[in-house]
């Protein structure tokens, strides 16, 4: 009994070190699991705190929002929501309806016009390629008012002021779709078009019968990330929209502010609605958008 147990002591020892190993390498990476979790829920709590305030702001009465400070709105007023939707003066839902016609459209515009130029960028050979592809992605690096007195008087000379298509087309040819679009189709196989080529197929049938229905996910990102830019942008649609009908909801939004007195939370219940469309937006489209992400940094 002796001997064995004695024989038994040092091939026991390696395993023992192992279980010992193997315990502390599992505390290790549930300290790391908590510690991860831990900061998620941090970040998440940052960037969902503003909108939590924005919505509890929306069904709090004017003075209850300027004097006091609760995550909780007391009394709990609909008032604001009550102002926006039913008031003559303030024709919300006409606001609603122009950006998202806006929106839509400029999505629309930018994905057709983007997509032919990027394909073009990506497979076809031309003079000065590499310039103009050059030049096209300098202008994401010059700001956006430089743009805003040329545009301003194209679209006067047009004689699109105050109205849909002064916000809709001057757009439509953005530099970042161009490229990301570009990226993209340089990550997909080359082979599929050869094998289309060699059937006899044009490059136009390759671009829409090869290409685009392999970069639904590009192209539905890049339609996303275009609707909303267009739909909360504020500074081009105060330049050119100027009767309350043709306003869009950022420029109508800014109205009910004057320099005496802000309803804050007329404003919070505007940007509430205002909102909506991009939340739905971002949880049905969000598969598409980090796939499309994800594929167009695999190649340059």
């Amino acid at each position: 009994m002796t001997t064995v147990t004695e024989d038994a002591r040092p091939t026991d020892a390696p395993a023992a070190r192992y279980v010992a190993g193997k315990s502390s390498g599992g505390a290790g990476r549930t300290t790391r699991r908590v510690v991860f979790w831990l900061t998620m829920a941090l970040l998440t709590l940052i960037f969902v705190a503003p909108l939590i305030w924005m919505l509890i702001t929306s069904f709090q009465t004017k003075d209850a929002a300027t004097s006091s400070y609760s995550w909780w709105p007391n009394p709990f007023d609909t008032s604001s929501y009550h102002a926006l939707l039913h008031s003559n003066s303030l024709p919300v839902l006409r606001w609603f309806v122009n950006s998202l016609l806006a929106g839509l459209a400029n999505a629309a515009l930018i994905v057709v016009v983007d997509s032919m130029a990027a394909y073009a960028l990506a497979r076809l050979d031309f003079f000065a390629k590499r310039p103009i592809f050059a030049i096209i992605i300098a202008t994401i690096f010059l700001p956006v008012f430089v743009f805003l007195v040329p545009n301003f008087l194209i679209v006067s000379k047009l004689g699109w002021l105050d109205s849909l298509w002064a916000i809709i087309v001057p757009s439509a040819g953005g530099a970042f779709g161009v490229f990301f679009l570009r990226q993209f189709f340089l990550s997909l196989p080359m082979e599929l078009e050869e094998a289309a080529r060699i059937d006899g197929a044009n490059t136009w049938t390759i671009f829409t019968k090869v290409v685009l229905p392999l970069s639904r996910p590009a192209l539905a990102t890049l339609g996303v990330l275009s609707f909303l830019t267009n739909f909360n942008d504020f500074i081009w649609p105060i330049y050119v929209l100027f009767s309350p009908n043709s306003l869009t909801m950022p420029a109508g939004l800014n109205t009910l502010q004057n320099s005496a007195s802000t309803n804050y939370p007329l404003i919070m219940a505007g940007a509430v609605i205002a909102s909506v469309p991009a939340i739905i937006l971002f949880v049905i489209a969000q598969r598409q958008i980090i796939e499309s992400v994800s594929r167009s940094g695999l190649k340059g």
